[in-house]
């Protein structure tokens, strides 16, 4: 049975680990532009002199020393995400809805005090959130505001978009929406959903928890057969830019909708992981293949969402597969495999 989904999952066409890092990142991703997107700070600033809408910068510490700062640096905000600068994989993020008499509130209601987040600025200064464990810096930044059509759909957190993007052709997206088990975070890991979006329509195809079908968020019991993401054009246009704006030819594009300021860019991933493919159920190669063959690579970003939308738009809808795949299997691949 195991076998027979395997051979079934090839012909969708899975890529593995090895096919992204050599036919992928090694072919699209020359490593002296890696630090533009390792470096949050400096995405910003090029997002910023992009024109591309990011969230606020509310202050940064590069030093031990600096930890000392930052009750005055924070008192000004009632709400606040810490970051680390070179972090990856959603590590090292505390996020902060309200501060009063000296304890920070996080999502889940929980207080904390000054010292927890000196002692969590700390850490990741010492590089313990960071990419190879070295030294790093802390952003601080201002914390997104849920859009309503999202709010039914996550639990204490900020659903964000995952655009992979091959030379400024958005080819896969999907949305991750935070749940009791991640503790609030997007990350699928920890126990958030993925939630494959139709390219065409922006509308969610098929819904993964811990790489097992879902139909509903497991704590608010919303379905996602009624869940389409707004200001699709909009979003996959972003996701398109960042070609021009990194010189990356393969990226992951992470994008927040906030209820005032619409799309705004969180982050960028010169090594995005395939778990996307799990999300849709569906393998990237088609569509790799599919941009490889153009002769030439549009210039105009608008024009190559267009290409996008006529070209790897859904054929139906999967939040109701018709014929279940074994999802061990299915996971197995789509993460892991050559």
């Amino acid at each position: 049975m195991l076998l027979t989904s395997v051979k079934r999952l090839r012909s969708m066409g899975i890529i593995g680990m090895n096919q992204r890092n050599f036919g992928l990142i090694g072919r699209y991703n020359p490593r002296h532009l890696y630090p533009l997107v390792d470096d949050k700070l400096k995405t910003k600033r090029l997002a910023q002199e992009a024109g591309i809408t990011v969230p606020q910068l509310l202050g940064t510490v590069h030093y031990q020393h600096d930890v000392r700062r930052l009750k005055d640096m924070l008192s000004a905000y009632n709400q606040f995400v810490i970051k680390p600068v070179k972090g990856s994989g959603g590590k090292g993020i505390l996020v902060i809805t309200e501060q009063d008499h000296n304890l920070y509130y996080k999502p889940s209601g929980d207080a904390v005090k000054l010292s927890h987040i000196e002692r969590h600025v700390s850490n990741i200064l010492s590089g313990l959130h960071s990419l190879g464990g070295k030294p790093d810096a802390v952003m601080i930044e201002s914390l997104i505001q849920i859009d309503p059509v999202f709010e039914d759909y996550s639990y204490e957190g900020i659903p964000d978009l995952r655009v992979i993007v091959l030379q400024g052709y958005p080819i896969m997206a999907m949305l991750r929406l935070a749940t009791h088990a991640s503790d609030g975070r997007a990350n699928l890991h920890q126990g958030a959903v993925g939630v494959g979006i139709d390219i065409g329509t922006g509308e969610a195809l098929h819904a993964v928890q811990y790489g097992d079908p879902v139909y509903f968020h497991p704590d608010t019991r919303k379905p996602f057969s009624n869940l389409t993401v707004p200001h699709w054009d909009k979003l996959l246009e972003l996701a398109a830019a960042c070609y021009e704006m990194t010189g990356l030819g393969y990226l992951g594009v992470d994008i927040v909708l906030d209820r005032n300021q619409g799309p705004m860019i969180i982050e960028l991933n010169a090594r995005p992981g395939l778990s996307i493919q799990v999300a849709n159920f569906a393998g990237l190669a088609p569509r790799v293949a599919a941009v490889e063959a153009l002769e030439t690579i549009d210039p105009d970003p608008q024009s190559r969402v267009q290409f996008s939308k006529r070209n790897f738009a859904a054929v139906r809808n999967l939040i109701r597969p018709r014929r279940r795949t074994n999802p061990a299997a299915f996971t197995l691949l789509a993460t892991k495999t050559n």
